[in-house]
Parts: structure tokens; C-alpha cells; sequence
């Protein structure tokens, strides 16, 4: 079996918004999925894409993703990748595909030097915090993530 991994392509949207929602539901977060096939479009294929994606392919065939986007680090002066969502069907799972897709953002982040790859996993996802274990992940437990969203960005939006 082989893996590749490539960019996505504005053909892709549909393939993308599969993956969205076959993620959100492995997380119990399908309910939240607002996301359309519109959306995905704008945000990776747009005039000034903001975002990126990469596919998976197992033998030609896609089985995950990776959307991330650049981030910028004060500390150290540089850029580096935020990975959004990382994703592969279960039934790859194992081939070397979630691998190959973070070997790719490594190797750019190298390629461009980049200060650091970064991402958030589930405190109870087990398997993927077993499997960024083994590639040399370091959890960064003396930081809490924060969100705010709806009302509550709404409300600081109009504050003076």
C-alpha cells in the first residue's frame, strides 16, 4: 500500500466537507458542524485563502486530511503552522497516513523555517495522543486553550 499526500483542489470541497463532518462525529461534535460546501470553498480556494488543506491518498484513494493555517509566535520571531484538523478514515487508519500528512507540514515548516508545528488534540482521544506521543509530540499542559464565539464575541465586538 502506498500513501500520498497532496494539496487539495477546489474539486476537492465536497471530499473536504466529508472529512469535516466524519471528524466532528468521531468528537461527538456533528451538532456543531455548521460548515457548507460554499464555506470550504471561500476559506481554502479563495481570492486570499487563509487556510490550506491537504489530502491523503492510500492507493489512490483519499482517506484523510489535514487543514491548517500559519501562525506567527512573538517569542520566537517566526511563523509556524497551526494544524486545524487532522483526519483519517478508520478503516486506513494504521497505513501511514496521519503520519505522512504531519511529515509534510514538518517538511515545511523546515522548508520555510517555520518555528514550530502546532496543534490541539481531545484529552480523552486516547489513540491520536498515544500517536503524537510516539512521533515526539510534547503536551503543553501548563497552557489552557481559550474561545469565545457567539454572543460573547458579538458582546466584545460592540464594546467601546
Amino acid at each position: 500500500m502506498t500513501v500520498t499526500v497532496r494539496p487539495a483542489v477546489p474539486a476537492d470541497a465536497d471530499l473536504i466537507l466529508g472529512f469535516i463532518r466524519d471528524l466532528a462525529e468521531y468528537e461527538k461534535l456533528l451538532h456543531e458542524v455548521a460548515a457548507t460546501r460554499a464555506d470550504v470553498e471561500a476559506a481554502l480556494f479563495g481570492e486570499r485563502p487563509r487556510a490550506f488543506c491537504d489530502i491523503a491518498e492510500l492507493d489512490g484513494r483519499p482517506v484523510g486530511f489535514a487543514v491548517w493555517f500559519y501562525n506567527f509566535s512573538t517569542f520566537r520571531g517566526r511563523h509556524g503552522v497551526y494544524l486545524e484538523d487532522l483526519y483519517v478514515r478508520p478503516e486506513a487508519r494504521g497505513a501511514g497516513a496521519g503520519k505522512a500528512l504531519l511529515a509534510r507540514l514538518a517538511r515545511r515548516c523546515r522548508d520555510e523555517g517555520l518555528a514550530r508545528l502546532e496543534w490541539a488534540v481531545l484529552d480523552w482521544n486516547a489513540p491520536s495522543i498515544a500517536f503524537y506521543d510516539s512521533l515526539g509530540a510534547a503536551s503543553l499542559d501548563d497552557w489552557i486553550t481559550r474561545r469565545m464565539t457567539g454572543e460573547a464575541l458579538e458582546r466584545l465586538a460592540e464594546a467601546a
